[in-house]
């Protein structure tokens, strides 16, 4: 069980009075301690309801947000993240920059062993994105193995969808 101490930082968890951003806000992501950092795992984060707009027209543009990660010592802590991905509801960029945002923001918060985020966008206009992009500690030849396993995986799966 998980000290008082240890999740004290953690503001918006259970708070009633949580207040939704409106524009993009990576400054609500929080982290609480892994308590598991000698054993690998995954984590994995569906956000099926996934909102941004597109930077030319402003139409709203729809996305299941798929991200998946191997802690080392933080992880996101899930209230945040809904906040945070939220936070983009009224930023205007196109979707292959939204996914690499969000990797890039959680790369940072957390300095994950490997982290992935996948995009899957409404088709509009008659077309489907599903931008994917990763990241793999450099340091660690195996998590850069299951990086580009990965992406090799992504690649063969948009040819066959």
């Amino acid at each position: 069980m998980r000290t008082p101490e240890e999740i004290k930082s953690l503001s918006l968890l259970g708070n009633q009075a949580t207040k939704y951003p409106t524009d993009y806000a990576p400054e609500v992501l929080e982290t609480f301690i892994n308590k598991h950092p000698e054993r690998r795992y995954l984590v994995s984060f569906i956000c099926p309801e996934f909102t941004s707009l597109c930077p030319k027209t402003g139409q709203p543009d729809f996305a299941k947000i798929i991200i998946n990660y191997v802690p080392r010592e933080k992880m996101v802590e899930s209230k945040s993240l809904k906040l945070y991905l939220f936070s983009f509801r009224n930023h205007g960029d196109f979707h292959e920059d939204c996914v690499n945002i969000i990797l890039n923001d959680l790369k940072a918060l957390m300095n994950p062993l490997y982290i992935e985020v996948l995009g899957v966008f409404t088709p509009r206009g008659g077309i489907a994105i599903h931008p994917f992009a990763n990241w793999a500690d450099p340091a660690e030849p195996d998590m850069q193995a299951l990086a580009s396993q990965r992406l090799l995986a992504a690649f063969s799966r948009a040819t066959t969808l």
